[in-house]
């Protein structure tokens, strides 16, 4: 019975050091960096650092250009405040007659002070 128990346990040793051998390739395998996912996530870990970093200088231009919009908006905003004072301000003028244009002379070359009215 006991070499039975030997026989047993030997046989047990021997098939968790096959299932070992075999996990340690699986292992080797799967954190290659040419080719399996060690690849794939180094692969990945590069662009998302070269994402952070266009997200960063992405933000970084946006908020400059908030902040030119706003002095834009800011600058429009009194320009339209003094334009309205303007236009109120002309509604307050008198009205203002418009006259005949003059008649205006024409010198011609021929005599000496000969003037003709033009038309």
């Amino acid at each position: 019975m006991q070499i039975i128990s030997d026989l047993l346990l030997v046989s047990g040793s021997i098939a968790a050091a096959g299932y070992c051998l075999v996990l340690s390739h699986r292992l080797r395998r799967f954190t290659r960096l040419e080719g399996g996912m060690g690849g794939a996530i180094a692969v990945l870990s590069s662009q998302v650092e070269e994402l952070t970093r266009v997200l960063r200088r992405a933000e970084a231009a946006s908020k400059a250009s908030a902040g030119a919009l706003d002095s834009q908006v800011s600058k429009a905003t009194a320009a339209a405040n003094r334009l309205e004072l303007l236009l109120a301000a002309m509604h307050d003028l008198p009205e203002v007659e418009t006259r005949a244009p003059r008649a205006r002379s024409v010198r011609h070359r021929t005599g000496r002070y000969s003037f003709e009215p033009a038309e």
